[in-house]
């Protein structure tokens, strides 16, 4: 497959090294430098600063959009219209309603479209995934998370601080992951209660949020991500009647990636244990694009595509339309 990434920032960057054998032809950015360094990586494709360029290319196939969050949909958008197939970082757009055409024309030109959610990519996400499926875990009861970290100096100068392009805080940013988790865990949820709150930053969006999301079976979804965690942290609990799932970590920053598998017994007691690590470099986003190339050419089902996006960004509208404080 021949690619074309428009945003070559930290995740354009990460996406440029995932690809794998597949040749990437085009780096657009705003940023002429940043797209002729993402070209020097990859065999030296042609860097520009106008994204039609790469959308108008013919030998193009898929078209990568990591751009700030004004502009994906808008270049999602123009990118199907072109015939390309499509990998959008989350969020996806500011809100649902900027997606709903995506979705539309995407079906109607017969191309795929996938949200950027590598954290379903992640070795212990996916061992989770794993012993959910075969049951081990018997009927899910709960999800407990939190998933935050503390910005940087001048993190209230940034654009994810101005609400015009990034479309909220870090409900939008970080929470978009966490809800699809516990989407990809416990289904649609029916019942969204949220709050939103800026206790740190000097910046017109919420630094933190704190959310409780319920499926029609009274499955619950209890979750907080904030910029103010001075130490960053990734923590997922599932909670079954046979058993509990504990990951910590993703590697980095976050600390060594880690599953502990509890497995109950009839007559209670202490669990029997079982910890897995991961210390080995981060390669979800090489498997997430693979398994996306790998979708296109057998023209099979997603593993988390825009309308997972689209639910996601419903949700986030309910905390915010919703809110209190």
């Amino acid at each position: 497959m021949n690619v074309g990434i428009i945003g070559c920032g930290m995740v354009g960057k990460k996406r440029a090294l995932a690809l794998g054998s597949h040749d990437l032809l085009w780096a657009i950015d705003t940023d002429i430098k940043r797209g002729q360094a993402i070209a020097a990586l990859k065999g030296q494709p042609k860097a520009s600063t106008d994204f039609n360029d790469c959308i108008n290319d013919p030998c193009v196939d898929i078209v990568i959009v990591s751009t700030t969050n004004d502009k994906l949909a808008q270049i999602s958008l123009l990118a199907i219209q072109a015939g390309k197939h499509v990998l959008v970082e989350k969020p996806g757009a500011r809100n649902f309603r900027e997606m709903e055409d995506v979705i539309d024309l995407a079906q109607k030109n017969g191309v795929m479209v996938k949200a950027g959610f590598n954290l379903r990519f992640h070795p212990a996400l996916m061992k989770a995934r794993e012993i959910v499926d075969a049951g081990k875990l018997g009927e899910l009861m709960f999800i407990r998370g939190r998933y935050g970290h503390g910005g940087r100096f001048g993190y209230e100068k940034e654009w994810r601080a101005n609400p015009e392009i990034s479309g909220g805080g870090e409900l939008i940013d970080q929470g978009v992951h966490m809800i699809d988790l516990c989407r990809w865990f416990l289904g649609d949820f029916v019942s969204v209660k949220g709050e939103t709150a800026t206790y740190f930053w000097d910046m017109p969006v919420e630094d933190n949020a704190f959310f409780c999301l319920s499926t029609s079976q009274n499955q619950i979804a209890w979750v907080h991500v904030g910029w103010t965690e001075w130490k960053n942290i990734f923590s997922l609990e599932i909670y079954g009647k046979a058993g509990k799932i504990q990951i910590d970590g993703l590697g980095g920053s976050y600390g060594i990636e880690k599953l502990t598998y509890y497995q109950m017994f009839e007559k209670m007691g202490p669990p029997l244990t079982t910890v897995w690590e991961y210390p080995d470099k981060d390669n979800s986003w090489d498997l997430e694009f693979k398994t996306f190339v790998d979708a296109i050419n057998a023209g099979s089902s997603l593993n988390g595509d825009i309308n997972d996006a689209y639910e996601a960004l419903k949700i986030v509208d309910k905390i915010y339309v919703g809110r209190t404080g």
